[in-house]
């Protein structure tokens, strides 16, 4: 019987060490395959939600708009999230800290953007800066943006410009207040902001200046979201049945033949003797040709730049307009203190000028605290791994995407408390809010990005904003609409988060414009 049992113990033992045995064997396997999805190194992927074949994790997005849905993702997952969009792998950064490892810590390794189908077709005969990989050219076109498109002198010698465009907006309103129209203040503002970008960037004289926005608009819109030959970039089935890719390659096609003809206007122009002589005078096209100052650029370059401040000068702006106006009248107590700041300050002038806006600090509060709530670009332009990066103790292999939820990271109720969903620019003179900008420094607020890839024309921008903002305070009284008891406040996803629906309002004239 002892016999027996030391017999069965060793069976028994056997097959628990089998048993050990299988299962290390099956951990290891499954480890190998995380590695040879990670590039063959062994790899601290960060967490994320879980994935179903083919589509990875693309069925949590669905429904709501990206940047919210990372958000709610990232509360469950934790501030560095790995998701996995078809074939690509994106990580997701959605706190300060994580944008500060990215877009700091690791700037340079994070300092490149992905070439994805989309993006390569729009960039297909010219790179410009905003979408341009790291390097050389990339270098060359940003410091050309720097110091002679979006620096200080430039910006200033475009003064008159935006001064008339605002004069024009307000003109607009009183005449609509002046009938008892309802004032569709979103078209308006886009007009203001389109038209002055149009003036500063390619000069107010161009042929075909519809067609020119028209096609503009559209390259903007192609180029949010993603493509079937994005997600899945080794297939050339996805490539085949992808429409929007068709799409986007008719559109670049339709972009590069209409810029060409504003291009060879501006030259026939020049050549003739009627182009400006002095540089105050100059569009940024003209600088453009000129090469500021450097070799010449190519054609395809000039495309691509002209395309990108234009991306980057027209509906970013409008939107912020839009939302702070909207968040204005949710806010009366805010709108009665901003409007009272401008009349104080502006006593017995009849319109704004750009002078006085420095002093305005609250009307400068009321459009930080809406680029808070209402990031510029809310998962900010992606950027892609130059080399394998350790971002927050997490392993982020090269080639990966990287997104950086600058809407998410805005509503951080541990930065700015549990009110931190609610419109109220007082927060940014108070407590460790006051201290914080949004110029790249501090990444807790990141409208423009930070690092080497923001934005460079937060000059610009800010310029053109709150002199329109100043302008429709100091002119109107608004209301509502009769009936309207609630602000419809629905966002719409793009290259920026814009309202879904036009913002209508009652305006009273105050201060007659001339």
């Amino acid at each position: 019987n002892s016999q027996a049992m030391a017999a069965n113990h060793e069976k028994h033992g056997l097959l628990l060490a089998a048993a050990i045995l299988l299962l290390l064997l099956f951990l290891l396997a499954k480890l190998r395959r995380r590695r040879k999805k990670y590039g063959g190194v062994p790899l601290n992927p960060p967490p994320g939600p879980w994935q179903l074949p083919v589509i990875g994790s693309m069925h949590h997005l669905v429904g709501a708009l990206p940047h919210r849905a990372m958000r709610d993702l990232a509360l469950r997952h934790g501030p560095l999230m790995l998701l996995r969009m078809g074939e690509l792998p994106v990580v997701v950064a959605s706190s300060a800290a994580a944008a500060r490892d990215v877009l700091k810590t690791h700037d340079a390794a994070f300092a490149t953007r992905p070439r994805t189908n989309t993006i390569a077709t729009l960039d297909g005969d010219g790179l410009g800066f905003a979408l341009a990989p790291y390097g050389d050219h990339w270098r060359r076109v940003r410091k050309l943006c720097v110091t002679e498109l979006l620096g200080a002198p430039r910006v200033r010698s475009f003064q008159g410009t935006r001064e008339a465009e605002a004069a024009a907006l307000v003109a607009s309103v009183a005449a609509a207040a002046a009938s008892g129209d309802v004032v569709n203040v979103s078209s308006l503002v886009s007009t203001y902001v389109v038209d002055a970008a149009v003036r500063v960037i390619v000069g107010d004289r161009i042929a075909g200046r519809d067609a020119f926005l028209a096609c503009l608009e559209e390259g903007l819109r192609l180029s949010s979201g993603f493509s079937l030959a994005d997600l899945f970039p080794s297939s050339r089935l996805a490539r085949a049945l992808s429409r929007r890719s068709r799409q986007v390659e008719a559109a670049a096609q339709e972009m590069s033949r209409v810029m060409d003809g504003v291009i060879e206007e501006k030259r026939a122009r020049k050549a003739a003797g009627n182009g400006m002589g002095r540089e105050e005078e100059q569009d940024i096209l003209d600088v453009l040709l000129d090469g500021g100052g450097t070799a010449p650029l190519d054609i395809g370059t000039i495309r691509a730049v002209v395309r990108d401040l234009f991306g980057a000068g027209s509906e970013s702006s409008a939107s912020t307009l839009q939302w702070a106006m909207a968040e204005l009248m949710r806010r009366p107590a805010a709108l009665r203190r901003a409007q009272a700041e401008v009349r104080g300050a502006l006593a017995g002038q009849s319109r704004v000028r750009e002078e006085a806006l420095q002093e305005l600090p609250y009307l400068r509060l009321v459009i930080k605290e809406t680029l808070r709530l209402h990031a510029t670009v809310p998962l900010m332009l992606p950027r892609e791994s130059r080399e394998a990066t350790r971002v927050l103790g997490y392993d982020v292999p090269q080639g990966t995407m990287v997104l950086v939820n600058a809407w998410a990271i805005g509503r951080d109720a541990a930065t700015f408390g549990a009110d931190a969903e609610e419109f109220r620019p007082e927060r940014f003179e108070e407590g460790t809010a006051a201290a914080l900008d949004f110029r790249g420094t501090d990444f807790e607020l990141l409208p423009f990005g930070a690092g080497r890839r923001m934005c460079p024309g937060i000059t610009f921008g800010l310029a053109v904003m709150e002199l329109a903002l100043a302008s429709l305070l100091f002119h109107f009284d608004w209301e509502l609409p009769g009936g309207t008891v609630e602000l419809d406040m629905a966002e719409t996803f793009g290259v920026t988060a814009k309202m879904k629906n036009d913002l209508w309002l009652h305006a009273a004239v105050v201060v007659p414009p001339l």
